[in-house]
């Protein structure tokens, strides 16, 4: 099992651990608001089985249909954690609309929020794993998993917050609008990872830092070149694709322009993790002197 398969097992259990701890809490409680917080949790246990069902799709090896590999279906999962996040939110704002005409004293409130913060505990040192190593692996279904939940803990803290304002105050109207507050920002959070994995399927160039790496490494590397023009980028996945044309002297050897070309890619891997670099080589008269100068 690879690393990112453990942490998006991890991600299962500890969801289906912190589900069952919000359920309890709303369950002794009878809160709107920690009701929209166990239901958040649901979606992370549903998008948990997305995400290992992408993986194991993204791990295949590139076929006849899908030459390039299956890198992508990590995207597709991110989208439905994205639409399931938007769902769940409309869902908890119905059920706000319903308790603003009729607001209700919330029982066992201490231990029903001691258990909601435990649970937001765990959930708040996940995100952080998920965060930090997804970027490391370079999965983008574990962070957008990640950053769910870290928008989960904001909004649990948010919710603890105010159910201990109305148990001080007696505005028991304060829970549907908490849990109401709770849906919007699940609904931005699900806009944010739908629109960043829409980026992805539409073959977005890799970021500003990542693209000036990818020109001082070929700047660097291509040393026995004349220039590199027409650089593209896109990234799937873990996967970046690096394509360019590299131009060298006329009297270059097939040999010798194979050596510079195996230099520069042998770079770019070493640069990039996951990178996949195509060049095509063309000779010196096909120079367009704008574009990345190769240092002697």
């Amino acid at each position: 099992m690879t690393q990112v398969m453990k942490l998006a097992v991890g991600s299962l259990i500890i969801g289906l651990a912190v589900m069952a701890l919000k359920v309890l809490a709303w369950w002794l409680t009878g809160s709107l608001a920690l009701m929209s917080d166990a239901l958040e949790s649901l979606v992370n246990v549903a998008t948990a089985l997305a995400v290992i069902l992408a993986l194991r799709v993204a791990a295949l090896p590139a076929d006849a249909n899908h030459p390039y590999g299956h890198h992508k279906a990590e995207f597709f999962s991110a989208v439905l954690e994205g639409v399931l996040i938007v769902i769940a939110a409309l869902f908890i704002l119905r059920e706000a609309y319903s308790g603003f005409f009729n607001p209700t004293p919330i029982a066992a409130p201490t231990l029903g929020l001691l258990i909601n913060a435990g649970a937001g505990a765990i959930n708040g040192f996940w995100a952080w794993i998920l965060i930090t190593r997804g970027r490391k692996q370079r999965s983008p279904a574990l962070v957008a998993d990640g950053k769910h939940l870290l928008t989960d803990v904001i909004s649990s803290g948010g919710v603890l917050l105010g159910i201990g304002l109305a148990l001080l105050t007696g505005w028991w109207v304060l829970d549907p609008a908490l849990a109401a507050l709770v849906a919007l920002n699940i609904l931005w959070s699900g806009w944010v990872v739908i629109w960043q994995s829409l980026s992805g399927l539409m073959d977005e160039s890799v970021s500003d830092e990542t693209l000036n790496e990818v020109r001082r490494v070929i700047s660097e590397e291509g040393f026995g070149a004349v220039e590199a023009h027409d650089l593209r980028t896109r990234h799937a996945g873990r996967v970046t694709f690096i394509d360019f044309h590299l131009v060298l002297p006329g009297e270059t050897t097939v040999h010798d322009a194979h050596e510079v070309c195996d230099r520069i890619e042998a770079a770019l891997c070493d640069e990039i993790p996951g990178a996949r670099v195509t060049i095509h080589v063309e000779p010196e008269h096909k120079a367009k002197h704008n574009g990345i100068v190769v240092l002697d």
